[in-house]
Parts: C-alpha cells; sequence; structure tokens
C-alpha cells in the first residue's frame, strides 16, 4: 500500500474528529444508544462471520489463547452492546473545567479537558476491540483508525459496518470509526507515520507487536508489553480467601493480561497452603513452575531456576515461589513483575498498605481477584487498553485517559506590563 492510502486514511478521520469535538454529551448518548442497537440487530451477521474467521484461525493452529480472544457467541456480542450503554451513563470529560487559580491582577485560570483528535489502535484478535474503542472514542469526541489483525479483520469489519449505520442514521462520517481495509503491515507502517493527523496509537497484542510498533512510530504510543499478574500469600492471609482468589485469577479465563501467572507465597504458610493448591489446581489441569522450595508439594513440577521466573503463559500454567518474607515477596515482584497487576492477600492492614504503597504497578490489589483489573469492572465503561506505561496514563483507560487539558484564561482586560 502506498502513502497516499495512509495519508487520506488519516486525513479523513482528522476531519471527522472536528465533527465530533462539537457534539453535546446528549447528542453523542444518542448515537451510542443508536450503535448498540446495531451490534443486537446484526447479531446473526457478525457471528457468521466470525465463524469464518475461527475456523481459519483453527486451520493455521492458533493458541488457545489467541482463539479465545478471537471468537464471539450471543453472550459476548451482548457484552459489547452492554458496554456501549454502559459508557452512555458515564460522565463525559469533554468540556469540563476545574479551577486552577487567581492571580493576583484579577485573571481566573481554569484547566478543561478536550479531546486527543485521532486515535490509532492497532491490535490482533480481538474484533470486540472494535466496539469498545470506537464508542470510548466516540464518547471523548475522539475519531478512530482500527488496524486490526488479520485473524480477525473480517469479524472486525462486521461489527463496524454496524456502527457505520448508526452514524449514518445520525448523519454523522463513517470515518469517525474507521477499519483499516488491509492488515498489510506496510500500510500499518506508514500509518506510524502519519503524525500530522493522529495524536495518539495505542497497540493491544503480543509482545512482538508492541514493540514493533514502538519502535516504527513518529507518534506518541502508549505501551502495555505484557500481563504478569502475581498473587502475594502474605504470613497473615485468610487462606480460604487466598485460595480463591489463585482459582479465579489463574483459572476463570487464562488467555488474557490480568490472569495470574504467578503465585509467591510466604514460608511461614507454605506448609498448610501449597498442599491445598497442589490439590485445586490439579483438579483445574494447570501446570505448575517451581522453585526448589515449593517443589515437594507438587505432583511432578517443572522446576525452574531463579532467573527463570516472570513467563506470560496466557494457558493454565503457573509459576509458584516460596518466600521467605514480605521484602522476598517485593524484590521478585520488582525482577520478574510487568507492572501491570499486583495482588496482596492478606488480613493485616499495615502490610496491605505497605505493599499498595510499595508496589510500582498500574493496578494494586488488596483481597480481590486480578480478574477486576479490567476498565469495566473498574467501572470505566468498556476500556481501550491498559498502559504500564507512565505517561500520559497508568492503568486501564477510559474516557478521561483518551482526553488531555487546555488552559482557560478569563480576564477583564489585563495586559502585561
Amino acid at each position: 500500500m502506498s502513502n497516499s492510502v495512509a495519508q487520506e486514511i488519516s486525513q479523513r478521520a482528522a476531519v471527522a474528529a472536528r465533527a465530533v469535538a462539537t457534539l453535546t454529551e446528549d447528542e453523542k448518548n444518542k448515537v451510542l444508544q443508536s450503535m448498540a442497537n446495531a451490534i443486537r440487530k446484526h447479531q446473526d451477521k457478525i457471528l457468521e462471520v466470525n465463524e469464518n474467521d475461527m475456523k481459519a484461525g483453527r486451520e493455521k493452529q492458533l493458541s488457545d489463547s489467541m482463539l479465545d480472544r478471537l471468537q464471539l457467541n450471543p453472550e459476548r456480542i451482548e457484552g459489547m452492546a452492554t458496554a456501549i450503554e454502559e459508557i452512555i451513563e458515564l460522565q463525559d470529560p469533554v468540556g469540563s473545567r476545574k479551577p486552577f487559580n487567581t492571580r493576583p491582577n484579577g485573571m481566573v485560570i481554569e484547566k478543561m479537558r478536550i479531546p486527543l483528535g485521532v486515535i490509532c489502535m492497532i491490535y490482533e484478535a480481538r474484533p470486540n476491540v472494535t466496539a469498545d474503542a470506537g464508542a470510548l472514542c466516540f464518547k471523548s469526541g475522539n475519531a478512530v483508525i482500527l488496524r486490526c489483525g488479520r485473524e480477525a479483520i473480517d469479524s472486525s469489519k462486521a461489527i463496524a459496518a454496524a456502527l457505520h449505520e448508526a452514524l449514518r442514521e445520525c448523519n454523522l462520517p463513517e470515518d469517525v470509526i474507521t477499519v483499516v481495509p488491509t492488515p498489510d503491515r506496510e500500510l500499518m507502517l506508514e500509518l506510524l507515520q502519519q503524525d500530522d493527523s493522529i495524536d495518539l496509537v495505542i497497540p493491544r497484542g503480543g509482545e512482538g507487536l508492541i514493540h514493533f510498533v514502538s519502535d516504527n512510530s513518529k507518534i506518541p504510543v502508549i505501551q502495555h508489553y505484557k500481563g504478569v499478574c502475581h498473587l502475594y500469600v502474605d504470613k497473615d492471609a485468610d487462606l480460604d480467601k487466598a485460595l480463591a482468589l489463585l482459582l479465579n485469577g489463574k483459572t476463570q479465563r487464562t488467555g488474557v493480561c490480568n490472569a495470574l501467572e504467578g503465585l509467591l507465597v510466604h514460608k511461614a504458610v507454605a506448609a498448610e497452603f501449597l498442599p491445598r493448591v497442589a490439590e485445586a489446581l490439579q483438579d483445574k489441569g494447570v501446570k505448575i513452575h517451581s522453585d526448589q522450595k515449593s517443589a515437594s508439594y507438587f505432583n511432578e513440577p517443572d522446576v525452574i531456576a531463579d532467573d527463570a521466573f516472570g513467563e506470560e503463559y496466557l494457558a493454565l500454567e503457573i509459576a509458584v515461589r516460596t518466600v521467605a518474607d514480605f521484602d522476598g515477596a517485593m524484590e521478585h515482584i520488582q525482577n520478574f513483575g510487568s507492572g501491570h497487576t499486583e495482588v496482596i492477600a492478606t488480613e493485616n492492614e499495615a502490610t496491605a498498605q505497605r505493599f499498595i504503597r510499595n508496589i510500582d504497578s498500574a493496578v494494586t490489589m488488596w483481597n480481590a481477584s486480578s480478574r477486576f483489573s479490567d476498565g469495566g469492572q473498574l467501572g470505566l465503561g468498556a476500556e481501550i487498553g491498559i498502559s504500564t506505561s507512565k505517561l500520559h496514563a497508568y492503568g486501564p483507560m477510559g474516557l478521561e485517559a483518551l482526553t488531555t487539558e487546555k488552559f482557560v484564561v478569563t480576564g477583564t482586560g489585563q495586559i502585561r506590563d
């Protein structure tokens, strides 16, 4: 694909972004409801197309985790529509003002939220991102360019067709939500050079994709390389509670970035807790990778070296380590965590607060499953992504993270001496 195609896509999106930026919250909410209705209306068509994508994916021997992300069913399609309706209920950040200060000369300084402009989403086998990103960007006053991987491109186009129907009904340009028509990598590279029209790039997918985008983009990139999430079971943990957190975090859904990949157990409770872990995880078919201290509690575990932790399995596998104390758990997380989500199970509030303060992670949790590290579960509505870099957002990204602030100065004729 030539540079002119990428330029045309990005420039048309920039024009469309100006149309969205002027809409009121009520106007945006009416369009969003039309989008949710259209997704439900076209469910059968979307499922038909998705089944073809799934068939092709199985033929290509995609991993179980990727097939899980690719697959749609009536419940997931209803989830997409419901997520859009949840976004309707969220307060629109665009135009909101907050006082900054009043200068000695009487000028009143405020900060006002404004859209970023054009967002480029690059993602792999996640067709639901089409609806989530489209709705979030729209509500926050932005246009979005969606570049989907070849595994899910037809499903994404089918979802986008429903969203476009809603836009047309509301007399808005389809370029508000653009699905790049081909997964051609050259076109993606050209899009990453369009810094005159595109304001932010958000890649969602494997570590290789995110490195590729970060290395080749002239546009700022929100980064989230992988999700290596840990559960630390403290010496003061309620072990029943800790076991429930472990099973939910590891086995409820494995192919997602907020699934647990590591279990750290304080040595004071290892002898009581790890046999229960071994039995429960064996029942779920979970493969164990363990350090030497923990190995005796499991049936034929894969014993790994101290420097071999930190893998993102995205499968029924987990790494287990016995630590000497709280500081040992902190050191492990510092060395092997990915800055995504870290969980502590403890009934000691002082220990929990120390964990929360000391852990450098986008989300820290006390006695709650890592699976709640999700924009929808945290009350953001559908999330557009999770940032593990700290500029300009950190953690699950909702509406506010898709805006920025400008200064508004109100005077009465003041001039500078």
